[in-house]
């Protein structure tokens, strides 16, 4: 004691004392009492080392975290008060009280000897600015990091320990429990348990974790969870199926019946915190199957994970999208010729419907390039491929029916069984709730009319199943009755008929391409198919191009003819009218118009009414008054006389005349000025005909 009240100056006494107190985990506080009130009684020391009482400052802001934590706001703020020197010592019961790492630890021994601050622990006061004093905190320090570690280890030892003989006791998911003698068994529970072999058959009937979800969310279903932490921790209740919940379930090895240990590592971040990386199932620490019960078995839960990589989205080069609701047949199964990358697909509206279009733009998409690979119409390809299925399935005919069959039997009992599995419960719900109610004393009001509630929304909940089970049976397609069996059986002998029956669903046929088809090669250049199957074995298809849209809405052959006939003596206004009389369309099926017939005139290169007259000799208003050596305006006078015929030559009333041999009589002069028409339009002139 002689030697600290040596160490301890009027410098150091005319600051404050810091007493840290920290206790590293909340067990430690609620059950280690003796520790906090050793660490409490450091503040007798500093008494008696001359400090006052109302000048020792307590920091216990850290209790309940580890040393070894670099977020304990406590410790910082001690460090904040010793490097502005308004600490004159630091009381702590331990070096470990302190901190449990080597940096933050010498980090406050080079603060305290530059702002000249005593450390006092159980063992005496040191002076971080002599050398033999920080020698020994070092060193101090430094066991204690040593001591930390060898801890962990000793935990880290048994905890592996006990995890390789499949011992350890971990969190189980929602359908598997300890039993009173510690072994994982599946959950008494019916109702879960059915909800989870729904969900894992669902999945091998979808193929997709999306779809899965919809068909919970269209039948409304509910999902169990069993929370571990937050208000409702270790209750069951139930609430919608959402994807993340679906795609955690089909990646639990658990549900498998195997017991692992090991599947992420967490590590500390530079600037703090902590993050976790999923490791490769090679780089697992323990891996033991069928070490308990479990809903599916290790081969299916493979199959399951080989599905989920297929459809990731992260996945380009060797990615096979879910069967979707599309046209295309070939989705998630097209190859491109020319890059070896999956194409994609796209539709295309045409009158007949969607048209689906195989596209591979992965090069402009890596390269920013303006060509794409190739795009190719898929309807003929589809074709093609149908016939190759068609042929090579025809031996399996009857399997596949019975599959089918099966299925739907299946898929038609599920939902309903779920929902008789949800009355039940509810009934039992009410029951329960009846007899609490039934057991309290009629005096007793306040406690009475709570139950009394909730038996009533037992009630109600009881009800609203009941209702929910009903809709279910009522609603048609729950069940197969004997003429859908007959004609499923019908189906059995004529696989053709069912891969054409306009009913299958598209994604049914995509899922049966794929028990055949391992992918498909398009090449647009060559109109080649390279078909490759399971098992190795290749087919070589060729496709023949469906008709060009120019080609569906070709006009008709007799419709030209027609026209053609037709501007021998009609202009266009007239013809469309004759055509529209007769019951003509375009290619299009539109009624006809001038401007179509142009279209039509132009596009077939037929001679216009005009040429047709010109080579038939007729003459323009000019060219007849040069000829008769009369004025224009003559020529018009003489055809509204009818003196000279004219035929109209288009529909703004222009007309070419024929010339008569003999010359209409009495004609007159030609003026030598051309006579315009007066301004309120009472004369006809040359301006309303063909000059």
């Amino acid at each position: 004691m002689s030697t600290a009240h040596q160490k301890v100056k009027a410098s150091h006494l005319s600051r404050d004392a810091y007493l840290y107190v920290r206790q590293s985990t909340p067990r430690q506080v609620v059950e280690h009492g003796e520790s906090r009130r050793r660490q409490y009684a450091l503040r007798d020391r500093a008494v008696a080392l001359g400090w006052p009482t109302e000048c020792i400052v307590v920091i216990d802001s850290d209790q309940g975290l580890s040393g070894a934590d670099r977020d304990r706001e406590g410790f910082q703020r001690l460090v904040a008060e010793v490097g502005m020197g308004r600490a004159g010592i630091v009381l702590g019961l331990e070096v470990s009280r302190l901190a449990r790492n080597s940096t933050e630890w010498h980090r406050l021994l080079e603060i305290c000897a530059l702002s000249e601050t005593l450390i006092l622990d159980e063992d005496g006061v040191y002076d971080p600015g002599d050398f033999n004093d920080r020698l020994l905190l070092g060193l101090k320090g430094t066991m204690s990091e040593a001591e930390l570690h060898m801890m962990r280890a000793r935990m880290r030892g048994g905890l592996l320990a006990k995890a390789r003989r499949g011992e350890l006791k971990t969190t189980l998911p929602v359908g598997l429990i300890y039993d009173p003698l510690g072994n994982v068994v599946l959950d008494p529970d019916e109702q879960v348990r059915h909800s989870l072999r729904l969900l894992f058959d669902t999945f091998t009937r979808t193929g997709s974790a999306s779809a899965t979800v919809r068909h919970f969310n269209n039948e409304k279903l509910l999902f169990p969870h069993h929370p571990q932490s937050g208000p409702r921790r270790g209750e069951l209740y139930w609430k919608p199926l959402r994807h993340t919940r679906v795609r955690q379930i089909l990646h639990n090895p658990r549900y498998a019946g195997a017991f692992v240990f090991g599947r992420s590592r967490s590590r500390r971040r530079p600037g703090g915190g902590s993050e976790k990386r999923r490791l490769a199932r090679e780089e697992w620490t323990v891996l033991l199957r069928d070490a308990h019960p479990g809903y599916i078995t290790w081969e299916r839960f493979e199959q399951n994970e080989r599905q989920l990589r297929d459809n990731a989205q992260a996945r380009v080069a060797e990615r096979r999208s879910a069967p979707r609701e599309g046209i295309a047949l070939l989705q998630g199964l097209a190859v491109c010729g020319v890059c070896g990358k999956n194409m994609t697909v796209r539709y295309r509206s045409r009158r007949e419907g969607l048209n689906p279009y195989y596209l591979c733009a992965r090069e402009r998409i890596e390269t920013g390039s303006a060509e794409k690979c190739q795009s190719i119409s898929g309807g003929a390809i589809d074709r093609a491929v149908g016939e190759l299925l068609v042929e090579l399935m025809t031996p399996l005919t009857l399997d596949v029916a019975l599959q089918v069959q099966d299925e739907l039997a299946a898929r038609a009992g599920e939902a309903d069984l779920w929902r008789a599995q949800l009355v039940q419960r509810a009934r039992e719900e009410a029951d329960l709730a009846r007899q609490r109610f039934m057991q309290t004393r009629p005096d007793n009001r306040m406690v009475a009319d709570v139950l009394e509630a909730e038996w009533n929304a037992r009630l109600r909940a009881l009800d609203e199943a009941q209702r929910e089970l009903e809709r279910g049976r009522a609603e048609p397609g729950q069940g197969l009755d004997d003429g859908q069996r007959e004609r499923i059986l019908a189906l059995a002998g004529d696989f053709p008929r069912l891969w054409n029956d306009p009913a299958t669903p598209h994604r049914e046929r995509k899922r049966m391409a794929r028990l055949l088809i391992e992918d498909v090669t398009l090449t647009k250049a060559t109109r080649s198919l390279g078909v490759r199957l399971r098992g190795g074995a290749t087919r070589q298809l060729t496709w023949t191009p469906g008709p060009l849209a120019s080609e569906i809405h070709k006009t008709s052959a007799e419709v030209v003819a027609e026209v053609d006939r037709l501007l021998n003596d009609h202009t266009v206004g007239e013809i469309a009218t004759i055509l529209n009389e007769r019951g003509y369309r375009s290619g299009h099926g539109h009624a006809f118009n001038p401007m179509l017939v142009r279209v039509v005139r132009d596009k077939y290169a037929l001679k216009s009414r005009r040429q047709r007259l010109r080579e038939r000799g007729l003459l323009t208003a000019l060219e007849a008054a040069d000829r008769l050596g009369v004025s224009d305006e003559t020529i018009y006078r003489w055809h509204r006389a009818g003196l000279l015929h004219g035929h109209a030559c288009n529909d703004r009333r222009g007309y070419l005349f024929e010339i008569p041999d003999p010359p209409p009589s009495k004609q007159p002069k030609r003026s030598k000025q051309r006579r315009f028409p007066d301004p309120v339009g009472q004369r006809t002139t040359g301006a309303q005909y063909e000059t």
